[in-house]
């Protein structure tokens, strides 16, 4: 019915809103009228809660409204990204009906109550719009609902209805004579939605909703939000009774009630008492308690000798929702976690679009609700009173509440490896690669280091943490990844007020307390094992629980988790050992594959195309290479001991030898050797503390591009191979940057940032200097050349593989159409996932194919055999 302008009001230096009743609509009577019904009905409200009108005029027969600008987004903006936390729709709802108790106590209906009309601020709500505040006295029938139902927007012709179809009051829709408890009850439609993010009543036509507001109750709060405050619910559903003689009388005793919701602790879910008939109801309780004492004396000498029943375990499987996929490893968003209650389960999935969030989902129920705000999550845990999610993503450490609501960062966290919340709101997590544990508020701040790394026992990580019931004492992972089961990784127990630590038990993966038990993983057999956890000591043998269980051997962590009552859940299989590599064509047709499932990672095709270098983590973390003709393949290098490792295997240009990451004690070096396997390897970089992974090889045999990661950041540097120089960064920043991949020709260097917050593929030239120009629209991770330059593919995040044409002329750079070629489930590590030929025709995949459609599997009382 207007237009609404942000202006500068020169004369007292504010920014006020502007609100027109343009020249076509000038002539119409009715919208004049109500325009300036509209205008007399707020100058005569004077509200923190209402906006402010500053003044009223007309020009050039433009008649308009000068009111206060309110900074914010309106509550149904807000309402697409989801329902509300309960303290907020507490706090708001509380608002709203204030203004509107001084709105009514003026005599004044506003009749429009809609989330459109309740601006959000940063500190308040604002109620927008009276338009449409009058009584009203038309009447309906059947032929105004059907006219209605065909228009985009109510109207106020004579004969139809005013206000917005989904939060009229029945009165309203039945065209009654309407007082302030018609906007109660569009008021407790607005409630409704802020705490379920679904309308409480809904159909296909405006005539279906009338439908439903005169005759249907809305579903259950309790089904959308099982926590939430018995009182609140109440209030509610008082709002919204069909006879205005049951709802609230006024929207100033609903104010209070939300008040004392939010004042009394019922808001955290505790139901507030409803007092009627005191006297009475105490004289009947009295009555019933004795009749229940003589009962419970009765049935407790029938039952004495009874034997009590002992607690089944139940197994069953959780599938995601339609059209999803959950992540357990293998990517950069990944994990599900119990709540310690037991209640819920909070997992990553990857939905239609390609994207990872963070889902929860109650045991009890077959629906699960995403958390908006939480793209690409990964390692969700809980806190101890299972009302907030903890979990990592872009760079930081993030908590959210379970029933929605933005999520709040907490501190930097940019390669982080699991965490741990206490009844005391501290947080302990690993923040990065090669970092012990460190600590940080829930409400956060800086994080500050816990444990020390030992180097005199190889340690280079600690990760994996979980705090045992007293809050102080906590398990962790000591040890190094890229190591075999074998290996001396240990747990240990550590204390957040002391550096000592206690070693529990030796094993290749992280631990678990649960229901007096420690669980941890043997080979691919989840083991239990009792412990005292006041003594801080294993106290009986250990016994199998399911077998076999997935595991991601890189990060060092078993895919389960437990409650603190009794229920487990875990991923079923083997997580690397079925891989494969497969080709595929530029529509993503399968055309071939080499034989055989193992654990590959990072196929790259030789510069003849005659051979395939991979890694293989089963042999373990060696080099193998794949001759296509003869069918045969060989192994390049053999890691003996376990903190030896060999991945990241680059080709030279001639295809003679092969450059490759070489993990020792800890240490990362770069190594080469003969692309046949015979001779020794060579050491061309020696080995420091950080990641540092080769990636490309330039054209002309010269350089070595690689990318060095510390502390959550990586730079790009060049290692010269001829000269003897020591390696250079060429691209350094305080972002993650990283894939450097060289041109055919040589001049120019695609690499992969997060500058702009996901992974983003870029070109500079190369050595430089020159500009810098983005390939990839959205994000975009693993560029691989054409060999004529003219194409340069890369992975996209929704998982296709993507081809942007490219032309280099001098120093500039031009990029042309960037076209999907197909979807696919490559193997999604921070080692290389693909390959392309060198005609771009055909690509080399490491897949994983068992990863589509997979359950979580639930086991209930799963420590009940282990007490027979």
């Amino acid at each position: 019915m207007g237009e609404v302008y942000r202006a500068r009001d020169t004369r007292l230096e504010r920014t006020v809103a502007v609100k027109i009743l343009p020249q076509e609509m000038c002539a119409d009577p009715v919208r004049k009228q109500r325009f300036e019904r509209e205008a007399k009905t707020i100058s005569s409200l004077n509200h923190p809660n209402i906006c402010v009108l500053y003044d009223i005029g007309s020009q050039d027969g433009v008649d308009y409204l000068v009111m206060e600008c309110v900074e914010g987004e309106t509550l149904a903006k807000r309402l697409e990204k989801g329902p509300l936390p309960v303290e907020q729709v507490l706090k708001y709802g509380a608002q709203i009906a204030h203004a509107l108790d001084r709105a009514h106590r003026a005599g004044i209906v506003h009749r429009d109550i809609k989330p459109g009309n309740i601006m959000l601020t940063a500190s308040e709500a604002k109620l927008l719009d009276f338009g449409l505040a009058k009584p009203v006295s038309a009447l309906a029938d059947a032929a105004t609902l059907t006219t209605a139902a065909k228009q985009d927007s109510p109207v106020t012709d004579q004969g139809t209805i005013v206000g917005t179809f989904q939060y009229m009051s029945p009165e309203q829709v039945e065209g009654k004579e309407i007082d302030g408890r018609s906007d109660i009850f569009s008021l407790g439609a607005v409630l409704y939605e802020m705490l379920t993010g679904t309308r409480a009543f809904q159909g296909k036509s405006q005539l279906s909703v009338a439908s439903a507001i005169l005759e249907k109750e809305p579903a259950p709060i309790a089904s959308f939000r099982p926590l939430t405050p018995p009182a609140l619910d109440h209030a509610i559903r008082l709002c919204l009774a069909k006879d205005p003689e049951e709802r609230w009388q006024t929207t100033r005793d609903l104010a209070l009630q939300l008040k004392w919701i939010a004042e009394s602790g019922s808001s955290t879910g505790v139901s507030a008492p409803v007092i009627r008939g005191a006297k009475t109801r105490q004289q009947f309780a009295w009555l019933m308690a004795l009749f229940s004492l003589l009962a419970a004396i009765f049935i407790g000498v029938l039952y004495w000798n009874r034997k009590p029943e002992q607690p089944r375990v139940f197994r069953s499987y959780i599938k995601p929702i339609p059209n999803s996929n959950f992540i357990f490893g293998a990517s950069a968003a990944y994990g599900f976690a119990l709540s310690p209650d037991g209640r819920r389960l909070a997992y990553v999935a990857e939905g239609a679009d390609g994207r990872a969030m963070l889902w929860v989902r109650p045991l009890d129920s077959l629906e699960a609700q995403p958390l908006a705000g939480t793209q690409d999550a990964a390692a969700p845990f809980w806190s101890p009173d299972s009302r907030f999610v903890g979990f990592f993503a872009e760079g930081k450490l993030k908590r959210i509440e379970v029933t929605g609501g933005p999520p709040l960062s907490v501190c930097d966290a940019p390669a982080p490896r699991g965490g741990t919340w206490n009844q005391d709101d501290v947080i302990l997590f690993t923040p990065t690669l090669n970092a012990p544990l460190y600590r940080v508020a829930a409400s956060g701040g800086t994080a500050t280091p816990v444990t020390t790394l030992d180097s005199s026992k190889g340690e280079v990580t600690h990760r994996w943490p979980q705090f045992l019931p007293d809050g102080r004492h906590f398990l962790y992972l000591a040890g190094a990844p890229l190591g075999l089961r074998q290996s001396p990784n240990e747990i240990l127990i550590g204390a957040l007020d002391s550096k000592d630590s206690k070693v529990l038990i030796h094993t290749h993966a992280n631990a678990l307390y649960s229901s007096g038990h420690i669980l941890f993983l043997r080979q691919t057999t989840l083991m239990a094992q009792p412990f005292d956890a006041k003594r801080l000591e294993l106290t009986g043998d250990v016994s199998p629980l399911a077998d076999a269980v997935q595991e991601d051997e890189i990060s060092l962590r078993g895919i389960f988790s437990v409650s603190q009552n009794g229920i487990l859940t875990y991923a079923e299989g083997t997580t690397n050992a079925n891989r494969k590599l497969i080709w595929v064509d530029r529509s993503g047709r399968q055309v071939g594959e080499v034989p055989g499932e193992d654990s590959y990672r990072n196929p790259r095709i030789s510069p003849d195309g005659k051979e395939i270098l991979y890694t293989l983590t089963s042999s373990p973390f060696d080099i193998w290479s794949y001759d296509l003709a003869r069918g045969v393949k060989t192994r390049l290098t053999f890691g003996s001991g376990s903190l030896q490792a060999n991945l990241d295997a680059v080709w030279s240009p001639d295809g003679k030898r092969i450059a490759y990451s070489c993990n020792r004690e800890g240490k990362f070096s770069f190594c080469q050797k003969s692309a046949d396997g015979s001779g020794s390897e060579q050491i061309l970089l020696e080995g420091t503390d950080s990641v540092q992974r080769p990636q490309d090889w330039s054209p002309d045999g010269q350089f070595l591009a690689f990318y060095r990661a510390s502390q959550g950041t990586a730079a790009i540097s060049v290692l010269p191979l001829t000269s003897g120089q020591k390696p250079y960064p060429i691209l350094q920043s305080q972002f993650y940057t990283v894939r450097p991949a060289f041109s055919p020709d040589g001049k120019w260097l695609a690499y992969c940032s997060n500058e702009s917050g996901d992974l983003k593929v870029y070109v500079v030239p190369f050595p430089g200097p020159g500009g810098k120009w983005q390939v990839s629209s959205g994000g975009g991770d693993y560029p691989r050349w054409r060999r004529d330059g003219r194409e340069l593919y890369y992975l996209a995040l929704d998982n296709k593989i993507m081809a942007a044409e490219v032309k280099a002329t001098g120093s500039s750079f031009a990029i042309g159409a960037v076209k999907p070629l197909f979807k696919t489930r490559a193997y999604l590590s921070t080692i290389g996932a693909y390959d392309v030929t060198a005609d771009g025709q055909r690509f080399i995949i490491a897949y994983q194919p068992e990863q589509l459609n997979t359950a979580i599997t639930l086991v209930e009382n799963w420590d009940a055999e282990l007490k027979k």
